[in-house]
């Protein structure tokens, strides 16, 4: 039995309901006959914090006791949950500890620091965050809640899922962008639950292939830490929870360059008029470039953030 099931990702649809935002669906016509399909894009961009990070922490941190609560939380992220457990602990009377690269975009490490948290920085290419998350947790006596090996987390990210088919009806497809694999493990569990024989189709940037390479292997494959500037796909290997679950429900992993990515990125500001940041343009990526075959009729992307400064994103755009 899977260790998350569809009714825990309808219990966090409750938990998080009024609290994090239902986000539209956006609809393009122009999409739709570049692509060739009826196209249906979740806009987490424009979710709390920017990214569909926050329905995962806010799910996780609302199950703590009081006493943990009281205690504090710590969490190690590149950007997107950094922020969401820092506002999800300040929502929540809690108080959050991060640790961050020290490569972070500044816009995100600020954003943490305005939600109140303290930000502890180290090396993504030398040092061990998840070693350095354990130590402050034991030390400290703060919950790990780590971006996305979590049954809690995965199951409030498969809420987007939910409320993208709730309001568009049966897909045929679902394209989801893949880092650790806590939001594409969320989104399968939660649409084929509701719709048995939808297809889950993950997109990775071409350096950070890790979980396309670990289905193909049957087990986790780690891989060199990614070069991209998908910095939110980032993960040079699966996460145990998330791979156990994926091998099972995830179809197939597709891959695009950094170059789709941007002009991904242009066609989403120029077309669409909606800021997203590499990573949470990746689906929309694969689907411009074909990738997707063969193309279902009716195609659900999530969009999976937006959290791109406004110097940063006109660089990615030159």
């Amino acid at each position: 039995m899977t260790p998350v099931t569809l009714q825990d990702v309808r219990d966090a649809a409750t938990r998080i309901e009024g609290v994090a935002h239902r986000t539209p669906v956006i609809r393009s016509r122009t999409l739709d006959e570049i692509v060739g399909a009826q196209v249906f894009l979740k806009a987490e961009n424009l979710q709390r914090i920017g990214a569909f990070k926050f329905r995962g922490a806010y799910n996780a941190i609302a199950q703590l006791s009081p006493e943990q609560l009281a205690r504090g939380i710590v969490a190690y992220s590149s950007g997107n949950h950094a922020q969401a457990v820092a506002l999800s602990a300040r929502e929540l009377g809690s108080t959050a500890v991060i640790v961050m690269p020290a490569d972070t975009p500044k816009s995100k490490m600020d954003a943490v620091r305005g939600y109140g948290a303290e930000v502890i920085t180290y090396d993504r290419y030398t040092d061990d965050r998840e070693k350095l998350g354990r130590d402050l947790a034991e030390e400290r006596g703060l919950a790990l809640i780590p971006p996305y090996d979590h049954p809690h987390v995965i199951a409030g990210q498969g809420t987007a899922a939910l409320e993208l088919l709730e309001e568009t009806g049966p897909l045929d497809a679902i394209v989801v962008p893949v880092g650790g694999g806590g939001l594409i493990a969320g989104t399968a569990i939660a649409a084929q639950g509701v719709q048995p024989g939808i297809r889950v189709i993950g997109v990775e940037p071409e350096a950070g292939d890790d979980t396309k390479r670990s289905l193909a292997a049957g087990e986790r494959v780690g891989i060199e830490v990614p070069r991209t500037i998908a910095d939110g796909q980032g993960a040079p290997i699966p996460g145990e929870l998330t791979f156990s679950i994926n091998k099972d429900v995830v179809d197939e992993i597709v891959l695009v360059s950094d170059d789709e990515l941007r002009d991904a990125l242009r066609f989403a500001v120029d077309r669409l008029k909606l800021v997203l940041e590499p990573s949470g343009a990746s689906g929309l990526a694969a689907l411009l470039t074909g990738r997707v075959q063969p193309l279902p009729a009716r195609i659900g992307v999530i969009l999976s953030g937006g959290n791109v400064g406004a110097a940063r994103l006109a660089t990615l755009l030159s």
